[in-house]
């Protein structure tokens, strides 16, 4: 691997993406923050502060090919190589009973969660497999829901489990190109958008309780220790979840 490291982050203007892609920065990645506002993505770089390393703002729409592959072309020409994808940008809706999700809905979640996170994985594995020196390294952003579902939650749950099915089959196909492929499974960092379980969500005895979080800290740290790995090492699943959170057990 070369000294400058390149990095692209996908849904990294909020949330764990910002997150992650600012603590990539910091610990010495050129990084790409990806997503679909280009003015929330440059807040996030001017958020990030000063560092060594370059920050670039690109705007994609995960979902739509062309736009997947135009990040990549982007960042080709900025940087000459990708060395990691963090597969983050995703989308959820709210409790729903399957009869009641417009199909609509579940196009949107698996075009985003599924289908981006496919597209964004092959245009980064084409690019590691012809770089030189040749590799790199995807991690995907399961969610604990990649292996317990929240109560009236199909379209992102169904997703999350098939994230599991792309890292495990990229995990074998990379092996020839020194492509590693690990997933993290994130419970309940506290993120706007997990801030409802603060207060209240459903539970699956029906009732409606308050959930324990975390710091989304922890996840970009863990995040930076995956990359961090050389490539003949690889944390395939890593759980990283609040302590109290309802997940393991009987909740």
């Amino acid at each position: 691997m070369t000294e400058e490291r390149t990095a692209i982050v996908t849904g990294a203007g909020t949330g764990i993406g910002k997150s992650v892609a600012t603590a990539l920065l910091n610990a010495g990645w050129n990084t790409v923050f990806c997503g679909r506002r280009k003015a929330v993505l440059d807040a996030a770089i001017v958020e990030a502060g000063r560092t060594e390393a370059k920050a670039l703002a690109v705007a994609c729409d995960i979902s739509k090919a062309g736009e997947v592959d135009d990040l990549f072309e982007t960042v080709a020409e900025a940087f000459g190589r990708v060395d990691l994808l963090f597969n983050n940008a995703g989308m959820g809706y709210k409790s729903t009973p399957i009869d009641e999700i417009p199909v609509e809905v579940w196009n949107d979640i698996v075009g985003v969660n599924l289908t981006g996170s496919f597209l964004c994985a092959r245009a980064a594995f084409g690019a590691m497999r012809k770089q030189r020196p040749m590799g790199g390294r995807i991690i995907n952003n399961g969610s604990v829901s990649a292996y317990a579902p929240r109560p009236g939650s199909v379209p992102y749950t169904a997703t999350k489990h098939a994230i599991t099915g792309l890292t495990k089959t990229l995990a074998l196909d990379g092996r020839p190109y020194d492509i590693a492929c690990g997933q993290i499974d994130i419970g309940n960092a506290l993120t706007d958008m997990a801030q409802p379980m603060t207060v209240g969500v459903p539970q699956a005895n029906g009732s409606i309780a308050a959930e324990a979080v975390m710091d989304v800290q922890h996840v970009a740290d863990a995040v930076v220790h995956m990359a961090s790995l050389p490539l003949e090492a690889n944390v395939l699943f890593m759980t990283v979840m609040a302590t109290k959170m309802p997940f393991v057990g009987r909740g």
